[in-house]
């Protein structure tokens, strides 16, 4: 009877302890690859938002409470070919329908954004995903703080919701006002922000 139980028992265990050792093993060989693909990517983004910069400046890391939110950030100065400040790119979290959104917004020395990526966002497919289209980003370029979302049709300084996914739209609205405000705080200067 002993023998019944100890024997399947054991091969459990061996064949837990061998699951482990691989996942473990797997795990060892990726990380390094996907923390490489995130930082390559948010490299890439940085270009994308800010399409003037030549270079970018060290990145700085913080926390924020905007909106009653406190949520990590961090700011990355954009410099042209001399070596002069034209913006600053943001990378700011905020709740989205399905998990967190990651945006990384571009803003120039005048307040305005001039552009939106996302660094990581899991919306409904379809539906929250088509934050992820260039129309909707580009409604974002030229903004300036306190951006607000219409259903409707857009007014100064709104943007358009998306169809069928208003928390995914207020979400990413939250994540570029927030960049704002930090710049504000930060950087502020230039008609658009004083103004």
């Amino acid at each position: 009877m002993k023998k019944a139980i100890l024997i399947p028992t054991i091969s459990l265990f061996l064949i837990c302890l061998v699951a482990a050792a691989l996942l473990g093993a797997a795990n060892a060989v990726t990380e390094e690859k996907i923390e490489q693909n995130a930082i390559a990517t948010e490299e890439a983004s940085r270009k994308i938002v800010m399409k003037d910069a030549v270079s970018f400046g060290e990145k700085e890391e913080d926390t924020y409470t905007f909106d009653g939110t406190t949520a990590p950030y961090s700011c990355i100065s954009a410099l042209d070919s001399d070596g002069n400040v034209i913006g600053y790119v943001f990378i700011t979290e905020s709740a989205g329908y399905g998990g967190k959104i990651s945006t990384m917004t571009g803003i120039d020395t005048q307040g305005k954004v001039t552009g939106v990526e996302f660094l990581e966002i899991s919306e409904t497919v379809g539906l929250g995903m088509n934050a992820t289209k260039q129309t909707f980003k580009d409604q974002f370029v030229g903004l300036i703080k306190g951006i607000t979302v219409n259903k409707n049709t857009p007014g100064e300084n709104e943007i358009k919701a998306l169809t069928g996914a208003t928390i995914t739209s207020k979400a990413t609205t939250k994540g570029v006002n927030t960049a704002l405000a930090i710049f504000e705080e930060k950087y502020g200067k230039g008609d658009a922000v004083n103004g």
